[in-house]
């Protein structure tokens, strides 16, 4: 896990979920949201964090998720 959060963001916890009535997962990052799972997407993410033995492997599935959205032009939150 070293090689992969060199920089050890996941640390302090950046991304979140949230799970509707309908199924469909939010995704957070530092409260503001960036991604919306639905249907099978959604059901393969749940049961990947379910799995997930601790809140960095939690926070390594939602980032990886979340796919490349930062670019290093964003403004510091």
């Amino acid at each position: 896990m070293e090689h992969i959060d060199k920089r050890n963001r996941l640390e302090e916890k950046p991304f979140s979920y949230r799970e509707t009535k309908d199924h469909s997962v939010f995704l957070d990052y530092y409260g503001k949201q960036v991604k919306i799972l639905k249907g099978k997407e959604a059901e393969k993410f749940l049961d990947k964090i379910n799995a997930a033995d601790s809140d960095l492997a939690k926070q390594l599935i939602m980032a990886k998720v979340t796919g490349n959205f930062k670019r290093g032009n964003e403004r510091k939150i």
